[in-house]
């Protein structure tokens, strides 16, 4: 099968926002430069705000989790706002404070497991780096992004020999003597000679590092793979692709009706209770901003909430037929086949029969496909940030996203499609 040129153009933009993205910090960081591409206006949180209407800002906090948003023709309280939220962090290992140490001749860097990635699918890996710097500047401190783009780290496998049944029982790891990364040969002072390849990188002294924050990533760039090129791999397609599809639907939207507003939270891996996850008040805070930007009383305020739709992207299970027993039968998603409309009884998703009905009809408008998923009764539902943002702000929400495979795999999969087609959808959102 061929495709259309704008649908693999679609999704090589994705991969390419991927790849400049290996961290919550450089995802925000990517966002930052396209929005400003775009024409948006940064805001601060410790200035006062002006804002003109049908103007078009962003503000960041914590470095890992932005809101950008643009102000439409219609008054708040008359068409209240069109909300699509994802999360810019993704499971994985993260260094510790004091992480470079010696064990028998090699430098190892000590990681703490970042919400819940699948541990076996970072042996054997290109690993690197890639998050950010504090450095002393003047009387205060500055913070720089840093990102080293070639292989510095492995974890190796123990070989069959002397693991006869790792087919049979899976790779285990234990978390705290196993999962440490081969740097190098020891060195004298580990922690000093981690310091100096920081402030080489950075152009600074090794005593102007104060601490830093770091993302262990894949370094193998994204692809398109398959007979017919149908699929895509890359690291955090959870949920990048999420962000990178409601980026580029806020972006089409020109002059719209009601007021559409992009979040894009760090934490949400975590459980998303921080000041810049989905469960602090950042949504709230802005939201309120606006409605004081144009003077609008709390009965107003309550009225823009009421007339409110909230979209929460995160990505869905795909259909795998090697493990078809995982599924609940009669909610089978595909890759390719379109948006997933999440539905748990126990609100572990917060989609309800009206809030799946408006979305459905913005697929209808979009000329996009979508499908619907359950989780199996016996398992485990996972969760995202639908449930937290729907409960703070008391509006209609819908959970959805694009069907995947391998969702917390160092390397995950999902169709060509599907890209343009959440985009599209999410599109129509923004103009309903």
């Amino acid at each position: 099968m061929t495709y259309a040129p704008h649908f693999r153009a679609h999704a090589q933009n994705l991969l390419d926002f991927i790849d400049a993205s290996p961290s919550p910090w450089h995802a925000v960081d990517t966002l930052v430069k396209r929005l400003e591409a775009e024409g948006f206006s940064r805001l601060d949180e410790t200035e006062r705000w002006s804002l003109t209407p049908s103007g078009r800002y962003f503000v960041v906090r914590e470095g890992a989790s932005l809101i950008a948003f643009s102000l439409g023709q219609a008054a708040l309280p008359d068409a209240g706002l069109r909300l699509v939220g994802a999360h810019t962090d993704s499971p994985g290992l993260r260094l510790k404070p004091n992480a470079p140490h010696n064990a028998d001749g090699l430098t190892r860097l000590g990681v703490e497991i970042y919400g819940g990635p699948i541990l076996a699918t970072f042996a054997d890996r290109d690993l690197s780096l890639a998050g950010r710097v504090s450095l002393r500047h003047g009387g205060s401190h500055d913070t720089q992004l840093l990102r080293f783009e070639k292989p510095l780290l492995r974890l190796p496998n123990l070989a069959i020999h002397m693991n006869r049944e790792v087919n049979e029982q899976g790779l285990k790891l234990n978390k705290q003597t196993e999962l440490p990364l081969l740097l190098g040969l020891s060195a004298d002072n580990p922690v000093s000679d981690f310091r100096r390849l920081i402030a080489l990188r950075l152009g600074c002294t090794a005593d102007d590092i104060l601490g830093w924050e770091f993302n262990v990533y894949d370094t193998q760039p994204g692809c398109f793979w398959g007979a017919d090129e149908a699929f895509i791999a890359d690291s955090q397609l959870d949920n990048l692709a999420s962000c990178h599809a409601a980026l580029s639907a806020l972006l089409s939207v020109k002059a719209p009706e009601a007021s559409c507003l992009a979040a894009f939270f760090d934490h949400e891996e975590v459980g998303s209770t921080s000041a810049a996850g989905a469960g602090g008040s950042f949504v709230e805070d802005v939201i309120q901003r606006l409605c004081a930007a144009q003077g609008l009383d709390i009965e107003d305020q309550r009225r823009v909430l009421a007339r409110s739709f909230f979209v929460s992207a995160d990505m869905a299970h795909a259909w795998n037929p090697n493990f078809p027993a995982a599924y609940e039968p009669n909610h089978r998603v595909m890759v390719n086949d379109g948006p997933v409309i999440k539905v748990n009884a126990n609100q572990r998703y917060t989609t309800g029969v009206d809030s799946a009905a408006r979305f459905i009809t913005c697929c209808e408008r979009a000329q996009v496909p979508w499908q619907q998923y359950a989780h199996r009764t016996d398992l485990g539902c996972g969760s995202t940030i639908g449930p937290i943002i729907a409960a703070r702000l008391g509006v209609m929400s819908v959970d959805v996203g694009s069907p995947m495979w391998a969702m917390h795999s160092l390397r995950e999969s999902a169709g060509v499609l599907d890209q343009h087609h959440m985009t599209q959808a999410l599109i129509q959102v923004f103009n309903s």
